[in-house]
């Protein structure tokens, strides 16, 4: 599809040949049938075909035609069809003079909507976002946002599942401060390991065993001893010590939130097999006052991160010093003359 989904991409040519020909075929049948069937009629007092035997006695079906009104209701619905393809699309790939379209139609109605609904979120759009999850009214709201836009993934606890990452946890992999989780809303994630880095399936469990030996859990020691050499592949993200780095996206694997399965089997089958996973960005969709929003309610379901201190600029310290001196002078006593 072509701006905005307005405009079929086919592929070639033929496919809008194709669909147009089909399309103007059958109009043209259609009236070659009406035609055909409307060319004889009977003359008074001339009986019809009779078609079938007799049915209960006096039942009987004639091939009488159709009646005349019957048949310009069928004209004129021919009709109709013609001038609807001209004046909207049905011809493949021909647009219609109106240049009307679904897609646009749908984001005008979006933008009317995404109008009305900004009066309700504007009074929330300057606020911090852990005010914003603490008022009852934004929590509300941010919950129907919610239930609607991120439930389907996340659950509609936040809990998540395999594969999409709980939000009520500490382990936030691109961190889980308010500002943190709307970059995640607004910007999207990507998150992606390549497969078949441990070489083959006995060396993929073998850093298995590996990487729960880092984490301390029930482990193979052979098999452990075997995969520290190769988990030297794994080490450039997830670290030497498997705590990873949150900041740029590499999960620590020595805890217990593991996305896809923390068993022997389930790491053997991430190693094998690599994991793709991400999050579509959201700002464009749902614009800027509903991100504040949703960001606010998930920073709110309990497992984000508190924002950290703001410490105060060297340039600040040094301006109150010297606010302070300049007090001190005004307010020493002034020797008399």
């Amino acid at each position: 599809m072509i701006e905005g989904y307005a405009v079929p991409d086919f592929i070639s040519d033929f496919w809008h040949y194709y669909i147009a020909g089909i399309t103007a075929a059958g109009i043209l049948f259609s009236l070659w049938l009406l035609k055909s069937q409307s060319t004889q009629k009977l003359e008074p007092g001339v009986q019809a075909e009779l078609m079938h035997p007799t049915w209960d006695g006096d039942l009987q079906e004639f091939n009488n035609p159709l009646p005349r009104w019957w048949m310009w209701m069928f004209y004129l619905l021919i009709l109709f069809g013609v001038v609807y393809l001209v004046l909207y699309p049905g011809m493949g790939k021909y647009a219609g003079t109106l240049g009307w379209s679904s897609a646009q139609e749908w984001q005008d109605e979006k933008t009317r909507v995404d109008a009305e609904f900004d009066k309700v979120f504007q009074p929330f759009a300057n606020m911090d976002m852990m005010a914003v999850a603490a008022d009852p009214t934004a929590k509300k709201m941010g919950e129907h946002l919610y239930l609607t836009y991120c439930s389907q993934c996340h659950g509609s606890s936040g809990q998540g599942g395999s594969g999409f990452p709980n939000l009520t946890d500490s382990q936030w992999l691109f961190g889980g401060t308010p500002d943190d989780i709307k970059s995640s809303l607004v910007n999207g994630r990507i998150a992606e390991m390549p497969g078949g880095l441990a070489g083959d399936a006995q060396g993929a469990k073998e850093v298995a065993n590996y990487v729960l030996s880092l984490g301390g859990k029930a482990h193979d020691a052979a098999l452990a001893s075997s995969g520290k050499e190769k988990y030297a592949a794994c080490a450039g993200c997830h670290g030497e010590d498997g705590k990873g780095n949150a900041a740029a996206g590499f999960p620590n694997i020595v805890d217990d939130a593991w996305q896809y399965g923390g068993t022997e089997a389930a790491i053997t089958e991430s190693i094998v097999k690599g994991r793709k996973g991400g999050m579509p960005a959201q700002l464009e969709m749902l614009g800027e006052n509903k991100v504040h929003l949703l960001a606010a309610y998930v920073w709110g379901l309990g497992g984000g991160q508190k924002p950290a201190p703001v410490e105060p600029a060297v340039a600040e310290v040094a301006t109150d010093a010297v606010a302070g001196a300049v007090a001190e002078e005004v307010v020493e006593p002034v020797p008399a003359n």
